[in-house]
């Protein structure tokens, strides 16, 4: 059973009103799936695209369980440790990666 999608608004980059549109569409698909929990946001290290996704998080952290930066991605990161323990010890390359081009939602 899946429980991360992944969608990637850095390639091609696009403008900020595109970006959160495609942010709401997933979660609205997040929020009508049985399995899915989590949405791992590739935004690029820097710039426009990755302040975006993280107002956008921000803005709408009553829609979330939590947010999770890339650079705090880790085992040893509480938030992570609980977000890992509730939906699953699911896979994931980003892991431990701190990845400052991504950012994790954990979806109510």
């Amino acid at each position: 059973m899946q429980v991360i999608t992944t969608i990637d608004v850095a390639h091609p980059p696009r403008k900020p009103n595109y970006v959160e549109n495609e942010i709401d569409e997933t979660l609205s698909r997040v929020n009508n799936s049985t399995s899915l929990r989590i949405i791992k946001i590739i935004h690029g290290q820097s710039g426009t695209t990755k302040g975006t996704v993280r107002n956008w998080a921000h803005n709408n952290r009553r829609r979330l369980k939590g947010v999770i930066y890339g650079e705090d991605y880790t085992i040893l990161d509480k938030q992570t440790q609980k977000m890992r323990d509730e939906a699953g010890q699911f896979s994931d390359l980003d892991l431990e990666a701190s990845n400052g081009g991504i950012t994790i939602l954990w979806v109510k």
